[in-house]
């Protein structure tokens, strides 16, 4: 889920006056830059020496891959801008067929940083971030070419609701799926709204979108959103061989039709979607009981590292 990155001074003022603990630590480090010797870096996305984005080619295969395992690969608005714009990239060249998006670390993505923060008054801070949103989720309805996500650990949040907008989903064994919406008193987005109930059946979705119901990784295989699950070692030694061959042997452009072909009955439907959610999301950030359960939510997060 996409959660808006107030900043604290807002949030802290408003409910909790300034006596708030100012001890409250938000930024951790970013991890050390790690990455397989099979790739070449492409680009960085940051200039920074540590990234918490690394993107890179591999034959005709654009890969992004979230570098923040100290912070479970926690997605903050910087890196919704890069990855969308990333995405918008691969998709105007004529050198990549296909894009794969996996992490580094323990978790594929425990969702958007709660803790990254953003400046301006609250109205300028919710159109912000719903612009943000709007344009991360349509850059992956709009990818005209394979999208694959290998899922090495836990997702949560937008790192799971966008699955549903992928063409393949690998998942690890030890991969879970979660959308803790309702907890919050969010509502979904990514898509998901549309394409859960398409891919796994209504009552299977309501279960994950209201109820906050995770799915394992075989439970995500038997309902159609992972295609395949694969021991932890295996992603790479199996899955990677795997998409190689496809971008060097298979027909690029066989697949981009194809592509085309199944996905233009949904595309439009999946726009009007992801604006929909978009605006639904906007109402409630605007919503006391959404800025008091996010407060609770820091509350705990910050009592479990004492």
């Amino acid at each position: 889920m996409l959660f808006f990155c107030f900043p604290r001074v807002i949030v802290y003022k408003r409910y909790l006056g300034t006596s708030f603990k100012s001890g409250l630590k938000f930024c951790g480090s970013i991890p050390k830059r790690t990455i397989s010797n099979s790739l070449t870096v492409f680009r960085k996305i940051s200039m920074a020496e540590e990234s918490p984005l690394l993107v890179s080619t591999i034959d005709k295969i654009r890969v992004i891959t979230l570098n923040r395992p100290k912070k479970n690969n926690a997605i903050s608005q910087q890196m919704y801008l890069d990855i969308t714009k990333t995405l918008n990239e691969a998709a105007s060249d004529a050198g990549i067929m296909m894009c794969v998006v996996t992490s580094n670390g323990r978790f594929f993505s425990s969702g958007t940083d709660l803790q990254n923060s953003l400046d301006g008054d609250l109205e300028t801070i919710i159109k912000v971030a719903n612009q943000t949103l709007l344009e991360f989720v349509n850059a992956f309805i709009l990818f005209p070419k394979l999208l694959v996500a290998i899922v090495n650990g836990p997702a949560m949040g937008i790192s799971c609701t966008i699955l549903g907008l992928f063409d393949i989903v690998y998942a690890s064994e030890k991969a879970t799926f979660n959308t803790p919406f309702s907890k919050l008193g969010l509502t979904a987005e990514g898509c998901s709204s549309y394409t859960f109930p398409r891919i796994m059946g209504y009552t299977k979705a309501a279960e994950m979108l209201y109820l906050n119901r995770v799915l394992t990784a075989p439970e995500a295989k038997s309902c159609g959103l992972v295609a395949d699950v694969y021991k932890e070692d295996e992603l790479d030694s199996i899955i990677w061989p795997r998409l190689r061959q496809v971008s060097s042997d298979f027909n690029e452009k066989s697949i981009i039709y194809s592509k085309q072909l199944v996905r233009r009955w949904d595309k439009e439907d999946l726009l009007a979607a992801n604006k929909a959610e978009v605006e639904r999301l906007g109402e409630r950030w605007a919503s006391e009981d959404v800025m008091e359960a996010l407060i609770k939510f820091m509350n705990r997060k910050h009592r479990s590292k004492m």
